[in-house]
């Protein structure tokens, strides 16, 4: 197993800048709890957010995308049509996309079911919790509704071979995130446990993911910025006193990551 390199706050910078300077528009196709939110972390870090669902319109729509989020947190038959169709548009048209499998496991087989089909479309990143790497793998995991109980460092090497089965870069996240392409990985700590009482903010981060790896000659690091980017925001939004206001400054550090002081991280 590789030896996982440490995430520096340094890494981050240029792709940051990037997603301010271009812009890219994000094609999501994500679940209904999280629109509006994820709509708002792509505005706050400098991207573009479009939720186009209808069959009718998703192919179409990819080939003028930046980028694609496919997360199957709310699927059902016709929204799962509509995912297959934009990640094969995605693969055909050489545009980068990010799944983000939510809740797979043998309680939910139809979801699962779909995302097997999804990943024949070669994303460029998975981003996922422990319990979802494991099952995705083939392996044991346990999990409380979409919350994984499996820590990240256990679910490395189910993403390891993940990564080199599909040829694709996993992102596993939690109390600390795993990046890896099959051979190198990097660790980011930081963050702050009231992400994980906001609703959205892993889903968002699949998001934030699309952004980054748009257009970035180094799809890997690009993955790590992203989540170096959600758990600094989390570290410097706690500072503030209740949920609500965790939630509204969370946007707000991410709005403001391009001029903050992010050495020494």
């Amino acid at each position: 197993m590789s030896s996982a390199i440490v995430f520096q706050a340094a890494q981050a910078i240029p792709f940051m800048a990037r997603v301010r300077s271009h812009q890219p528009l994000i094609h999501c196709i994500t679940n209904q709890v999280v629109q509006n939110f994820t709509a708002n972390i792509l505005l706050a870090i400098g991207a573009s957010p479009a939720m186009v669902i209808a069959q009718e319109e998703v192919c179409s729509f990819v080939t003028v995308a930046d980028g694609l989020l496919i997360n199957i947190g709310t699927v059902y038959q016709q929204s799962a049509d509509s995912m297959l169709m934009a990640a094969q548009q995605a693969m055909l048209s050489q545009k980068p996309w990010v799944l983000d499998p939510v809740a797979v496991g043998k309680a939910l087989p139809f979801r699962t079911r779909i995302a097997h089909e999804l990943l024949s479309f070669c994303p460029q990143v998975i981003r996922a919790n422990a319990a979802e790497v494991l099952t995705l793998a083939g392996e044991q995991a346990r999990a409380k509704g979409t919350d994984s109980q499996d820590s990240t460092q256990s679910a490395l090497g189910a993403a390891l071979r993940l990564a080199e089965q599909y040829q694709t870069i996993v992102a596993v996240t939690g109390e600390k995130d795993y990046i890896t392409d099959g051979k190198t990985v990097y660790v980011v700590t930081g963050g702050d446990q009231k992400l994980t009482k906001v609703t959205g903010t892993g889903c968002s981060l699949s998001a934030m993911v699309a952004a980054l790896i748009a257009g970035a000659d180094d799809q890997l690091l690009a993955t790590a910025s992203a989540c170096f980017m959600m758990k600094k925001a989390g570290e410097l939004a706690q500072r503030q006193s209740g949920m609500g206001t965790f939630a509204v400054s969370l946007l707000d550090q991410l709005s403001l990551m391009g001029s903050i002081n992010t050495e020494g991280h």
